[in-house]
């Protein structure tokens, strides 16, 4: 992956994520559902890792200039089968 992936907290659970590519740059908000965060197993302290883990898989899935301005880590869980067990490992390796 060539992108750059800067998190910046907004509070509330939300933060924006920042991807750098070499035509320029994508934002797009996330949300940490904490449902989703207990069913990954992370700690409120492993919240922001779980961001940055979660921009790293759904650009391994689709191109930056994709990304949707609006990430929930319940539309994630939903819509891809291995999101939840792959958040579970890349946590755990952390």
């Amino acid at each position: 992956m060539s992108e750059q992936i800067e998190i910046q907290p907004l509070g509330e659970h939300d933060y924006l994520v920042c991807a750098h590519y070499s035509a320029g740059m994508i934002e797009s908000r996330f949300r940490a559902s904490p449902d989703v965060l207990d069913q990954i197993g992370a700690s409120p302290a492993e919240e922001r890792r779980v961001i940055e883990e979660t921009a790293s898989y759904l650009l391994a899935h689709q191109s930056v200039i994709d990304m949707p301005p609006m990430v929930d880590l319940d539309d994630m869980a939903a819509a891809f089968d291995d999101y939840l067990a792959q958040m579970r490992q890349r946590v755990a390796r952390s």
